[in-house]
């Protein structure tokens, strides 16, 4: 019986948050500190031929730093290495960093950054993934592909050739920002010897790569410090490792501390988006309605440099087939690079792409061989035992056919299918209701988890208190929350003794980046396991007994610190011997678990305002165990909500890969006044792998939501619609525009 899991203990990080203790990177004011600011490029492609500086403006007063003042390699380590720090010779992207500026005075930036004048020479830019293809201009490489992956199984092409139906379409989705609350921002002190930098970030590991390449520092001699962060999302996953840096150099010219806020209208230009998309389906399909065989073809656009186009490429290949159970399958993949502002980490990382295209696919199937769509789908769902197209055994306890069931019940949406059905003639309120069916892998891709080789600890303090050591990081999601309770379980200890160390790469072991829903799945049971260490440690030198209650650890912990000394145990992460991934064939366990859901989206379209909104929502999922209730259903909410934001509301408008709409006056997100009641429901199937059960849960939320919204808008009023986001005026193009043109 859990003490603690299970149950709504109270957020860490609460109490400092409702009162104003808690230290965001702009309250932070070191002595001495000025203020930094960045001169970004006004091209999308093209040499820098010169760089002139206003001579009305006292330079004297600024320090000044170009990619000259680099003292290591000009470059933020990633996958490819592809990215300068600073533009030296060429700039890639509008908003690309070429010069930094600062001043103590950070009102009179502005100014400055103005009276830097940068002369180029342009050169023919790509802007979209269909030029990209078209490789009539050749900006990345041979062919302006960054990654591309290819995946099969079974005779795809003999399939093709026995199909009482071939169904083939495409599917396109469109950039998304963000839009956490806290913008970027970093705080640097910087010598020839030594870096440190306090930031709102995901991944502290990742800067201090960066900050050392940068540097050529060795690892002691670079520190990076989380801040609380308000906010994430992904997007503070890669993109702090280059605000970093130019912080960093900025402090080591001047010799002082710099700090850099970016407003929302320069976070919003320059920073990384979600990779917009093209998916084409063509799907052999007998008369029966049993799926015989995929073709897929996925592109994504990367932007200008690579930063994480792999890792999102590679999830939305592994994805692209959905929870069914194909004889055969083939996935095409590729990363292609434009002149825009680079694509980076979006919390479903590639997996809301392409399961959008999947299940406004099956939909289209369904209507195609004159099935429902939930039949469709009963009848080619994977079952335990099944294989996914990774060719890797569903060996977990698993029966979608139950969770769809569930999930159309709760939903009434049997019931609100026929009764719109018969309000909808004539009226000039459309309302339908449509499902998706999809599923989430948790944790690192195929061998993914054993390269990080995350470390986590467990440590006592003289008081008596338990302190985690990871640098996984809090930004709103409740990961201090959830890994304290672990902790607390796993000791039996009161969830009150238990403290988090604040993210410092020169205190605690690099456990991983915290994205990839692996968290709790993966850190969470190294805590276990390290808790487990530590209570061993204190039964064998006597200050323990077998039989202890609670209230026992602390004295029992105080007392070992002061006669024997330091109380630690760490574990790293062991691969289950079971989990088995081939990188080079592409193939076997892609993930170590999967987590699985059904969302149930209905929808009232306006027919006077040609307005699509979602007026109920119903997220089913099976995460393994639920360890906070609370907060497992504000992830789902959260996530829904970001999704219906996807589908309906956020529309990135380019300008010759310039984004046109870089605040939110004009970036329309859905507020609270424009969200449904979300009902949430769990089912849980508990995974021996994961922390007390647990699998991912964070990124899950963000697949389904647009593709259910546009099942249901199909539903209502008998269009299809295959790109999002879907906007008022391309309902009205459909609905008016079609209607009343000449034949």
């Amino acid at each position: 019986m859990h003490r603690i899991i299970g149950t709504n203990v109270p957020r860490k990080e609460g109490p400092a948050k409702l009162t104003g203790a808690a230290m965001y990177v702009d309250d932070l004011t070191p002595a001495g500190v000025i203020h930094g600011a960045t001169v970004r490029s006004t091209i999308a492609r093209g040499r820098i031929v010169a760089i002139e500086f206003d001579p009305a403006i006292p330079w004297q007063e600024y320090t000044v730093v170009t990619a000259a003042d680099i003292p290591g390699r000009n470059m933020v380590p990633m996958f490819l290495d592809d990215q300068p720090l600073l533009a030296c010779d060429r700039v890639n992207h509008h908003e690309e960093a070429v010069v930094l500026l600062a001043h103590p005075d950070r009102h009179r930036l502005p100014a400055a950054v103005a009276g830097v004048r940068i002369t180029y020479a342009p050169e023919p830019a790509v802007f979209t993934i269909v030029d990209s293809l078209a490789r009539e201009t050749i900006i990345w490489g041979e062919d302006n592909t960054f990654k591309s992956f290819h995946l099969e199984r079974g005779a795809v092409d003999e399939a093709f050739a026995q199909a009482d139906h071939i169904v083939e379409a495409e599917y396109e989705t469109g950039a998304q920002e963000q839009l956490y609350i806290e913008t970027n921002g970093m705080i640097a002190e910087a010598s020839a010897t030594a870096v440190t930098v306090w930031g709102s970030l995901q991944c502290p590991f990742y800067v201090h790569r960066a900050l050392k390449v940068a540097f050529n520092l060795p690892d002691e001699a670079v520190r990076v410090i989380q801040t609380e962060t308000g906010g994430a999302f992904g997007g503070k996953e890669d993109y702090p490792s280059l605000l970093a840096g130019h912080a960093a150099l900025l402090a080591l010219k001047a010799g002082r501390p710099v700090k850099m806020i970016y407003d929302r209208a320069e976070d919003m230009a320059a920073t990384t988006k979600r990779h917009p998309s093209r998916v084409r389906h063509r799907t052999a399909v007998s008369r029966d309605g049993m799926l015989l065989a995929a073709d897929i073809e996925i592109v994504i656009d990367g932007g200008a440099y690579a930063t994480l186009s792999a890792t999102v490429c590679s999830r939305a290949t592994i994805h692209a087939a959905g929870p069914y159970q194909w004889p055969a399958v083939r996935v095409r993949s590729q990363a292609v690079a434009t002149n825009t502002p680079p694509s980076g980490a979006f919390r479903g990382f590639g997996a809301p792409q392409s399961l959008f295209a999947l299940e406004r696919h099956m939909d289209l199937i369904a209507r195609t061989v004159g099935l429902a769509p939930e039949e469709l789908r009963r009848r080619n769902f994977i079952r335990q035992g099944g294989t996914t197209a990774t060719g890797q055994t569903i060996d977990q306890r698993l029966d979608l056919p139950a969770l769809m069931d569930r999930a159309l019940t709760v939903s009434d949406y049997h019931e609100k299918t026929a009764q719109f059905r018969r309000e909808n003639p004539g009226s000039m309120i459309q309302r339908g209701i449509g499902f998706a069916t999809f599923m989430h892998g948790a944790g690192f891709t195929g061998s993914g988890e054993r390269y990080l080789n995350s470390l986590v600890g467990i440590e006592g303090t003289a008081a008596g208190r338990i302190r985690v050591l990871v640098s996984s990081t809090e930004f709103g999601q409740g990961t201090n929350t959830i890994l304290a309770q672990i902790a607390a379980e796993s000791l039996g200890a009161p969830y009150g003794l238990i403290d988090l160390a604040q993210p410092d790469t020169a205190r605690v072991p690099n456990s991983g980046p915290t994205v990839a829903s692996r968290t709790v799945m993966v850190v969470g049971k190294l805590i276990e396991r390290a808790c487990v260490a530590l209570i061993e440690t204190l039964r064998l030198a006597g200050f323990l007994a077998a039989d202890y209650a609670p209230e026992d650890l602390s004295p029992a912990v105080a007392a070992y610190i002061e006669q024997c000394g330091a109380l630690t145990a760490y574990e790293r992460y062991q691969a289950p011997g079971n989990i088995l991934w081939d990188d080079q064939k592409y193939m076997g366990d892609a993930y170590p678990a999967y987590a699985w859901a059904v969302y149930v989206a209905e929808v009232a379209v306006d027919l006077r305002t040609y307005t699509p909104v979602v007026t109920e929502f119903h997220a089913l999922q099976e995460v393994g165990r639920v360890l906070h209730p609370v907060l497992a259903a504000g992830q789902i909410e959260g996530g829904v909500a970001q999704g219906i934001g996807y589908a309906l509301y956020e529309k990135c408008v380019w300008n010759e890969g310039r984004l046109m709409n870089n605040q939110m006056t004009n970036y329309i997100m859905p507020t609270s006044a424009d969200l449904p009641p979300i009902f949430v429901h769990f089912d849980e199937v508990p995974f021996e792998h994961g922390a007390y059960g647990a699998k991912g849960i964070g990124e899950l939320p963000m697949d389904g939501p647009a593709p259910a919204i546009l099942n249901a808008i199909e539903n209502a009023t008998g269009l299809c619609f295959r790109q999002i986001p879907l906007m008022p005026e391309d309902v009205f193009e459909r609905v008016v525009v079609t209607t009343t043109r000449p034949s």
